[in-house]
């Protein structure tokens, strides 16, 4: 059984640990490793090596910093087809899933190489005279990131490489149903030529979770997770000072509008409702349905839904993997009983999918419930599955009500031919990512990813340039030169002619 260690100081470490906790392959049911949970000394030695190793690198010429970001790119593309493997086997979604997930994880990277260009300031000449100003931005110190399992790539490669080439150091903590992807990049790091101490990875629970929150030594806290546990890392890393990033859960909802291309539109909610069998914060769960298109609606999603092969990931063809755990598939299955028995229409059922071969993992199939009531939990949740929910409006102005009473605003989208519609549901939605045509609304790189309401705690977005925001701290500098000429002081607070 392979035991997987901590990253500390440039080298692997195992230390004193507070336990071990299996990691299980999602596909089969089988513990594949054991990972180590992090003592707080060893939380205490991560963080001492960052602050050592964080002063000389903010100190390191940007075109150094760039060249290392540059190479890292490379080897993440390089290696990904190894990081791709771990994923699937600690995930479950299926390799090409895995593959995709890294290169939206890499245009982070492309966005980091240039970063020289993001923390370009201002300067203006004689605000007073003799006396002129500019402004800077500097890294926050020592960051820690903690990451969801569900994209044990994508998600830390949404923080270090922003905090990394704006010169902080990084200690991210991964799920721990999904480390693996963490320590290979902690190594191509230190291929690329990452100072030792600058980049740190730490495993744990709830415990080190709460280590990391009123650590001291922690500037500031990436979170991607939960709304409940984001509202606990806000307010916890706050009152002890921190700057703190926290992405909460999401229920995104996609409106479909009588004129839409409704082949179209359900070609696209399937494959946003069922990829990597939910598990995205980006999914689609739930579908507005406007004018009495449902039944029909629900009749061609359910067409390209039974075209997908669900399977183990590695395996040639797969389209959709296991949820992450055994817990998740009963929690999920409940949901769909329990909208049975309120009188939804089960128009795809996924509860009984076996794969041969591997009956012991966490399958699921996709699932598709038409007439959902607004009040029935599969509606009102993060069901974090391969569920998808129809409700039905009659109207437009019924069907963005229905969008805006969610709590969540992550991601929302609409499906139209009408271009006034699709602009006025661009302003009228409370989400922080719109699609108009557009399932998955999640921006590039150089754009910045977050929600609204219970979506996002705090006020910033993650990478992109809130991301550059956040992971730094803005300076303004005033100068006056006496060699040039004599100047009076004066005791008034108006500003010389």
């Amino acid at each position: 059984m392979r035991t997987i260690p901590h990253w500390i100081d440039g080298a692997e470490y195992i230390g004193d640990p507070s336990g071990e906790s299996p990691v299980v392959d999602p596909g089969t049911g089988r513990e594949v490793a054991n990972l180590l949970l992090a003592s707080p000394a060893d939380l205490d030695r991560a963080v001492a090596a960052a602050r050592r190793a964080q002063g000389a690198w903010a100190r390191t010429p940007l075109s150094v910093r760039t060249s290392i970001m540059f190479t890292m790119r490379e080897l993440v593309l390089a290696h990904q087809d190894e990081m791709a493997r771990m994923i699937v086997q600690e995930h479950g979604k299926n390799y090409s899933d895995a593959i995709g997930e890294i290169q939206r994880g890499r245009e982070t990277l492309d966005f980091a190489t240039a970063i020289n260009v993001a923390l370009k300031g201002e300067h203006s000449v004689d605000i007073s005279t003799g006396v002129d100003i500019f402004s800077l931005r500097q890294p926050v110190g020592v960051v820690a990131g903690i990451c969801p399992f569900n994209f044990p790539a994508m998600v830390p490669m949404w923080m270090h490489p922003l905090a990394i080439a704006t010169g902080n150091a990084v200690i991210v903590k991964p799920a721990s149903a999904t480390p693996s992807a963490a320590l290979l990049t902690a190594r191509l790091y230190k291929e690329a030529g990452l100072p030792d101490g600058v980049f740190n990875v730490v495993s744990g629970d709830r415990e080190l979770v709460g280590g990391i929150l009123e650590h001291p030594g922690i500037d500031a806290i990436s979170f991607v997770g939960s709304t409940p546990v984001a509202r606990i890392v806000q307010e916890v890393g706050t009152s002890h000072g921190k700057r703190v990033q926290a992405l909460g859960g999401a229920n995104n909802h996609a409106i479909v509008m009588p004129d839409a291309d409704l082949g179209f539109a359900a070609q696209h909610i399937s494959a946003a409702a069922f990829g990597a069998a939910g598990e995205r914060c980006m999914a689609l769960p739930v579908v507005v349905a406007v004018g009495g298109i449902g039944p029909d609606l629900a009749r061609r999603i359910r067409a390209h839904a039974q075209t997908i092969r669900v399977g183990y990931g590695m395996d040639e063809g797969v389209d959709m993997g296991p949820v992450i755990d055994a817990a998740s598939k009963k929690r999920i299955i409940g949901l769909i009983d329990d909208a049975e028995a309120r009188g939804a229409d089960i128009v795809l059922d996924g509860r009984g999918l076996v794969v041969e071969g591997h009956e012991e993992g966490f399958f699921l199939g996709p699932t598709i419930v038409d007439g959902v009531a607004l009040d029935a939990p599969i509606y009102s949740e993060e069901v974090f599955g391969p569920v998808l929910a129809i409700v039905h409006a009659d109207t437009y102005d019924e069907a963005i009500g229905i969008v805006n009473s969610s709590p969540f605003g992550n991601g929302a989208a609409i499906f139209t031919n009408d271009g006034g519609t699709g602009r006025r549901f661009a302003l009228d939605v409370e989400a922080g990512m719109v699609g108009v045509n557009v399932p998955i609304p999640t921006p590039v790189a150089y754009y910045s990813f977050g929600g609204w309401k219970d979506s996002l705690l705090g006020d910033t977005h993650i990478h992109g340039p809130e991301g550059v925001r956040f992971y730094t701290r803005a300076k303004a500098v005033t100068t006056r030169w006496p060699s040039e000429r004599t100047y009076a002081a004066t005791m008034s607070f108006q500003r010389e002619e």
